[in-house]
């Protein structure tokens, strides 16, 4: 069994963390995040549903063919479809886990499954059975755990320790626990069930209430849990999950009181942060604790002058422990490729060919051109440019020329490449933006609906790049595409045509509710 004294951080925001309407990622961007993961020094990296879709098995295997030292892990369904094909996904993992879970509430059974608690149990038993013929590493969810009867989980519980599951997840799949309740129930089941202790016990909780991260902290004081299920930014269906970086920093700022190690680098929670938020396009609050922009800034004169006289006066933790620091120029336009190459390197920024390399860097140079100071967070957004144009051609910017004035309707010339072929459209709008989409959809009449746009300051400072994000709605599906430039109007139409793309995509994948 594990050190009682370590709490097991389990990454899901390669799997949960996707759920989130739009934050659909590619197998690149899967890969670049989950190596990330591995600098952050995860234990565990859920990295998908490989039964879901053929895209994410893909991704899967490509995470667990690269990642060396955390475990990956593939959720599946009680069934023996899913966990087979979860098994081939994981197969080339140094260190590998099928996580299989099924409904255990009352609601979910009847409604959901159509199925008895006697053939909910017998599934149970039987998924882990046959998950352990393929890995030692079994965890098991009941998934609504928070609303499923305390009797009915102790006898699911223990037949599935009873079959080899190494790992029981008490799932709150709808964020209906609350501290003490989460925490109780926990600690009543491992009392109750005669061979908890041949497991570790985990929680897996949702923020519908805002309470995902202290309900996961009361299952590990009160209910001994080991495990935590958590997503970068508290990614997540809904209102998101447990945000992996509040409970590192909470257990190691309170190790007094949570008598806990965790084995994070805390350094690469703000690099891992800025990743996430900028692959999936989905911003940081800058009042979110640990990440957001403002959590170590002081405005108040009385915070001001107690920080300049002792830090400790009003600072619990120290910015530069979690990643924060002054942004360092360290590339230039007279910079040359090795440097380049060697920056991309300790970014954790792995290019599958020089050709990407040599077409990243033709960019890079384009925009130190344009922009005196180069940061890291320019490099990450190029780079991230450069590999969607790689996967994802069909819709592609090429230029744009646009006309706006008070008292004049604005209009726009667009011209992008559509299939290989260059295409020419020009529209008219209440705003820069608006006529930019109005040309766009003159050719693509995609019929999409926008529901956000957004645009942030990648850096800071005038000369700052913008990184929009714009996310679209059809038939159903929602997909965001993010783009940066200079120009934020550019950056906008980028955005546009990535969104479009991926609707574009065929690649169809079935969620899972945990």
């Amino acid at each position: 069994m594990p050190d009682s004294n370590k709490l097991i951080i389990f990454d899901t925001t390669l799997r949960d963390g996707e759920q989130s309407p739009g934050a659909s990622m590619t197998r690149e961007e899967k890969l670049r995040i989950a190596r990330q993961l591995e600098r952050l020094k995860v234990d565990v990296i859920e990295a998908g549903f490989a039964a879901s879709s053929p895209g994410d098995f893909d991704a899967i295997r490509a995470i667990a063919s690269t990642i060396k030292e955390s475990i990956i892990c593939s959720l599946s369904r009680a069934n023996e479809r899913d966990i087979a094909r979860a098994a081939e996904a994981l197969e080339p993992a140094a260190r590998k886990r099928i996580h299989t879970f099924i409904a255990t509430s009352p609601l979910h059974m009847e409604k959901k499954l159509r199925m008895s608690p006697d053939q909910v149990y017998e599934q149970a038993r039987l998924a882990v059975r046959y998950a352990r013929k393929f890995t030692d590493d079994v965890e098991f969810s009941p998934e609504d755990g928070s609303r499923s009867d305390l009797d009915f989980l102790c006898r699911v519980l223990e037949g599935v320790i009873d079959e080899g599951a190494t790992t029981i997840n008490f799932a709150d799949t709808v964020g209906y626990g609350v501290p003490e309740m989460i925490g109780h129930t926990l600690k009543t089941l491992r009392e109750r069930i005669p061979n908890s202790d041949k497991a570790v016990w985990s929680v897996h909780c949702h923020n519908d209430l805002g309470m995902a991260v202290a309900n996961s902290l009361a299952a590990v004081m009160i209910g001994g849990a080991r495990q935590i299920e958590c997503t970068i930014n508290g990614l997540g269906e809904r209102a998101g999950n447990t945000a992996l970086e509040e409970i590192v920093m909470a257990v190691k700022t309170r190790r007094d009181h949570f008598k806990l190690d965790v084995g994070i680098d805390t350094a690469q929670i703000v690099p891992t942060s800025k990743l996430v938020s900028q692959i999936t396009g989905f911003a940081v609050q800058p009042n979110k604790a640990v990440v957001g922009a403002n959590a170590f800034a002081h405005a108040s004169g009385i915070h001001q002058d107690g920080i300049l006289k002792a830090r400790d006066t009003y600072e619990i933790m120290r910015a530069e422990d979690v990643g924060w620091s002054a942004n360092k120029i360290v590339l230039g336009k007279l910079s040359g490729r090795n440097a380049f190459k060697q920056r991309l390197e300790e970014l954790g920024i792995a290019l599958a060919s020089e050709a990407e390399v040599n077409a990243a860097f033709a960019r890079f140079k384009e925009l130190a051109d344009r922009k005196s100071d180069i940061f890291d967070e320019d490099i990450m957004a190029l780079v991230s440019d450069e590999q969607n144009a790689h996967e994802h051609e069909f819709y592609k910017f090429v230029s744009l020329s646009q006309h706006s004035e008070t008292g004049e309707k604005p209009s726009a010339k667009v011209v992008f490449a559509a299939d290989g072929k260059e295409v020419k459209c020009e529209g008219q709008g209440n705003g820069p933006v608006d006529a930019i989409v109005n040309a766009i959809e003159s050719h693509t009449a995609s019929g999409a609906e926008l529901l956000l746009f957004s645009v942030n300051a990648i850096t800071t400072g005038t000369q700052s790049q913008g990184e929009v994000t714009m996310r679209l709605s059809k038939s159903g599906r929602i997909v965001n595409g993010v783009g940066a430039d200079l120009d934020i109007v550019v950056a906008s139409a980028k955005a546009y045509l990535s969104a479009l793309n991926k609707l574009q995509s065929k690649n169809e994948k079935l969620n899972p509710q945990l």
